[in-house]
């Protein structure tokens, strides 16, 4: 009785309720805490929120990061990654499950813009955009150059200061982009299209100087990327120190390691272009001379070796007339022997002429036709008898011929019966009788059954 009165005074929670006061319990004792862990069952669906699982090696936790807080990821979060980061517990109340909404991840140990350098690379790298065969090469002596970089930078004044010391009055069009911050991207992959819609650079060099990852993150980028692998013109990557290494290093068609390196690689120097056509020139005149001697040397050495050439006409005019005596004979022969040939066959033809079988095949034709007419005449004779004798067999049978002889044929009118027994046949009946001319119209007056009369 007891116990029945102090449950009538708790207070009984739906599990609704008891799941909200779960919730505010959790979200009051945690509003935000640093979790690091594991992530595994990656899933994003199509409303773009990030679900997952964070454990250790003895528990693990629901996790969810919304669209608006994974937009800003500078890497791509997937299976197997030890990540840190800030969120809030909180229950889904549905289903009473306690989860973490993270605000911030960050891989742990290393930076997220060196994850997703790292994931970019070996992605465009198993995609072949970083294959040697796909590299174009670069022209010797390019007339137009066209340099993609910030006009404000030294790094400008360093590239055209080193081009027009080693080649001057060299054309070369700089296109102003930003090397940093958020818009670098789209700005150098549209000035990357921009350079191979105008079609007039015969390369281009894309450069910046020296800077942190974050600095050349515009660089490291999906869309640079892929800008300069569809680019049909040469391009040359020139980013940072030598030891800086970016995305568009590896897809470029040359890297060089400095910006200044990339001005050398990409003109030879004009004074030794000079130095190498003079010694060209010396060494094709010198050879030039020395084969005009050898020429000469062998042609007084053959001139002495050269016979009178009327002796070859001579001789070439006596085998003339030899062949064409020859070819002579041979054609007449052949004519002979064609004509022999052509009367031979022409017996041959005549004799087996097709007149001949014609008129022996006409004979036999007319004899086979008299045959066949004789034979007709017999069968028709045979058949006229034939048909004479069924003739007079069929009239003896012709009932017409028994009403010649004075017989009669009686029928009802009613069905055209004919009337064979005088009891199917009713006093005061109309009877037809049929003579063999005429006919008769009669009515039964009286009828004998079996030699008795019937009234």
């Amino acid at each position: 009785m007891e116990l029945t009165q102090n449950s009538l005074k708790q207070k009984i929670f739906t599990v609704s309720e008891l799941n909200v006061e779960i919730k505010s319990l959790l979200e009051k004792q945690y509003p935000f805490i640093w979790v690091s862990g594991e992530t595994s069952n990656f899933h994003r669906p199509s409303s773009g929120h990030i679900y997952f699982t964070l454990k250790d090696e003895i528990s693990q936790i629901s996790a969810v990061m919304f669209r608006g807080q994974n937009r800003n990821l500078k890497f791509d979060l997937e299976d197997g990654l030890h990540v840190t980061g800030m969120g809030r517990i909180s229950v889904y109340e549905p289903r009473g499950t306690y989860q973490i909404i993270f605000e911030y991840l960050e891989p742990k140990g290393i930076g997220a813009l060196q994850v997703a350098f790292e994931q970019l690379k070996s992605r465009l790298s198993n995609e072949g955009l970083f294959d040697e065969t796909h590299k174009k090469p670069l022209p010797f002596l390019p007339k137009h150059i066209s340099l993609i970089t910030s006009p404000t930078g030294a790094v400008v004044y360093d590239i055209l200061n080193i081009i027009n010391r080693r080649f001057p009055n060299l054309a070369i069009e700089i296109i102003p982009v930003k090397v940093q911050g958020n818009a670098a991207a789209q700005e150098i992959a549209s000035a990357i299209e921009i350079v191979n819609s105008k079609e007039k650079a015969d390369i281009a060099i894309l450069a910046r100087g020296g800077g942190s990852l974050e600095d050349l993150q515009g660089f490291n980028s999906e869309i640079v990327a892929r800008a300069i692998f569809n680019s049909v013109i040469p391009i040359i990557s020139a980013i940072g120190h030598e030891t800086d290494f970016t995305i568009a290093d590896f897809v470029a068609d040359l890297r060089a390691p400095t910006p200044s390196a990339a001005a050398e690689l990409v003109v030879p120097r004009k004074e030794e272009l000079h130095k190498r056509i003079q010694i060209t020139n010396i060494g094709l005149e010198a050879g030039f001379k020395r084969n005009l001697m050898q020429c000469r040397s062998y042609l007084r050495e053959i001139s002495t070796k050269l016979l009178d050439p009327k002796r070859k006409i001579y001789d070439f005019r006596l085998k003339i007339d030899d062949c064409t005596s020859r070819l002579n004979r041979l054609i007449l022969n052949n004519i002979i022997q064609n004509r022999e040939r052509y009367r031979w066959r022409s017996e041959r033809l005549f004799i087996n002429s097709p007149l001949n079988y014609i008129n022996i095949l006409r004979t036999l034709l007319f004899k086979n036709n008299d045959k066949l007419l004789n034979l007709l005449i017999i069968y028709y004779n045979n058949r006229r008898h034939v048909f004479k004798q069924l003739t007079s067999k069929l009239g003896a049978l012709n009932p017409s011929a028994i009403l010649d002889r004075g017989y009669s044929i009686t029928r009802t009118i009613s069905d055209g019966s004919v009337v064979r027994d005088a009891r199917r046949v009713n006093l005061e009946q109309n009877l037809e009788v049929l003579l063999a001319k005429g006919s008769l119209r009669c009515r039964v007056k009286r009828k004998f059954e079996d030699a008795q009369e019937n009234f």
